[in-house]
């Protein structure tokens, strides 16, 4: 296992800073998201070819493995000109990725909280986005990978397991965030994780690790790793049988209490 971070959880970061500041925490992953973790830079449109070499050389400088180039567009919105805007910025990321060499390029297939209908009405509009990503990425030969949330379209293990029954691309991976597909936290996390797990599996690349509770209206509270809902064991039950060396980036990271959820982490590999 390989300790991630969502960089800009670090907040933005000088292009010639951001490996160092994370080797200097132990961190030995990373997940980009270029306007979000370069302080030179504020949108996809400022992005250069030279300045993705500098970001690439900087952390192959540092020994830290750049797994996830993040570019989370609301890839299903039926609105055509979202819509558009959307895929063709991913296929920027996808062509940036070229130089980069991130492992893969990650999304979610929309940005709001969908109602079950809103996820039918969307359902086919995210279906042909990831349609025309993945073959985008077999023409430039890097790898995507679609995260599933249960308020999107992407919204459980059925839809997922279709997704890739319909785009059937070697390209096309996944990313697995327990956090965002479990819906009810009172069931048997155990099952569940084995089943997604057992599925799914050969497709995830990285695991995105987050913890939290519920308020007293049911609201997402993020916690520091152990301090939640979440039950881990199955998953890590998981990486170490199947994909020892995969990269776990740990989301929300609160970098006053970066150094207690890094430990966790090592903890629970070594259970």
């Amino acid at each position: 296992m390989l300790v991630a971070a969502r960089t800009h959880d670090y907040g933005k970061q000088p292009v010639d800073h951001l490996a160092k500041l994370l080797r200097s925490e132990s961190i030995e992953a990373a997940q980009l998201v270029l306007p979000k973790a370069f302080s030179e830079i504020n949108s996809y449109d400022e992005v250069t070819p030279r300045l993705v070499e500098q970001i690439r050389r900087n952390f192959e400088e540092e020994n830290v493995k750049i797994q996830i180039l993040g570019c989370y567009m609301d890839l299903a919105n039926p609105d055509d000109d979202v819509r558009k805007n959307a895929v063709d910025t991913f296929k920027k990321c996808l062509k940036f990725n070229q130089i980069l060499g991130a492992a893969i390029v990650g999304t979610e297939t929309a940005y709001p909280r969908l109602s079950r209908a809103e996820k039918k009405i969307w359902h086919p509009y995210m279906m042909d986005s990831i349609a025309r990503l993945a073959e985008e990425a077999e023409r430039l030969d890097v790898d995507m990978a679609i995260e599933p949330v249960y308020w999107h379209p992407l919204e459980d293990l059925e839809t997922t397991v279709k997704v890739f029954e319909k785009v059937d691309s070697s390209h096309l991976k996944m990313i697995f965030d327990p956090a965002n597909v479990l819906e009810f936290p009172e069931i048997d996390q155990d099952a569940y994780w084995k089943e997604w797990l057992c599925v799914l599996g050969d497709k995830v690349e990285a695991i995105h690790m987050k913890d939290f509770v519920e308020g007293p209206n049911k609201e997402y509270c993020p916690v520091c790793l152990g301090e939640g809902v979440i039950r881990y064991g199955e998953i890590v039950k998981w990486m170490k049988q199947h994909k020892p060396d995969i990269v776990v980036v740990r989301e929300e990271m609160n970098p006053e209490t970066a150094q207690k959820d890094i430990a966790y982490m090592r903890k629970l590999w070594m259970e």
